[in-house]
């Protein structure tokens, strides 16, 4: 399930009048960047944004079970503190990420890992991955190396069929065999104009084109992409505009 299709902005953008950010269609409202799959009786978290807490209430409360990061920017995982609920069984909320992100979580969230931890705060268990697939709950995960600036690796996540790639500017080659053979592609894809750190639509197209999925979903989507509608109907055959609580099956 998408939990949220947008920017680090969000739409509609504050302090904007755009014809998106006025629509009524809901499927141009999208909060920050977000989703939940679920396989094997287990509901994976891949990030936890600012709009955490509202996404669990608005699309029936689903209860996460392990938490995937792809990066330490905020609209990733300004939610964290709201895995509280989830997290006081079993030794804490599993959440996996790359060790950078493991230190900014540290650095954001001191409180959860002092020697005597603050009173309520979650407890989190936090594991660190490289580029090795690994298993959560017993489901491999695999890791999707990207680059989200020429400098800033990021993660996407192969998970069985699915491939989840979101804030990617560059995909080395590697990668792009790491996703042959899947079934669902979900990739970022900004805006029609070019972006420092993101794919734009072309550029998420010719990703999509490499890899050869059966069906691909754009993510990351911001104000300037443009009405769900109009975009929708310029789309080549199997790609798509995601939208906020979208639930596809694999």
């Amino acid at each position: 399930m998408f939990l949220g299709t947008g920017t680090s902005f969000g739409v509609p953008q504050l302090n904007c009048g755009c014809e998106v950010c006025r629509s009524t269609d809901s499927r141009d409202r999208r909060q920050r960047t977000s989703a939940m799959v679920s396989i094997a009786g287990k509901n994976l978290l891949i990030d936890c944004g600012p709009d955490f807490r509202h996404q669990m209430l608005e699309n029936g409360r689903p209860v996460p079970d392990a938490l995937l990061v792809t990066h330490s920017h905020y609209d990733h995982l300004g939610g964290i503190d709201d895995l509280r609920p989830y997290s006081y069984v079993d030794g804490g909320f599993p959440i996996y990420c790359r060790d950078d992100v493991a230190q900014a979580i540290h650095a954001g969230m001191p409180y959860c890992f002092e020697p005597y931890r603050y009173p309520g705060a979650p407890v989190l268990d936090l594991h660190v991955i490289d580029t090795a697939p690994f298993e959560v709950h017993g489901i491999e995960v695999m890791p999707l190396p990207v680059m989200h600036t020429a400098t800033l690796l990021i993660t996407g996540y192969r998970i069985g069929g699915l491939c989840y790639v979101t804030d990617c500017k560059t995909m080395p080659q590697s990668t792009i065999e790491l996703m042959r053979g899947a079934d669902t592609l979900v990739i970022n894809a900004l805006r029609h104009e070019a972006h420092d750190s993101h794919m734009n639509l072309k550029e998420a197209i010719d990703v999509i084109h490499a890899v050869g999925p059966r069906r691909a979903l754009l993510t990351h989507i911001a104000h300037q992409m443009g009405l769900y509608a109009e975009v929708s109907q310029m789309l080549p055959k199997g790609i798509e505009l995601a939208f906020d609580g979208l639930a596809i099956e694999i």
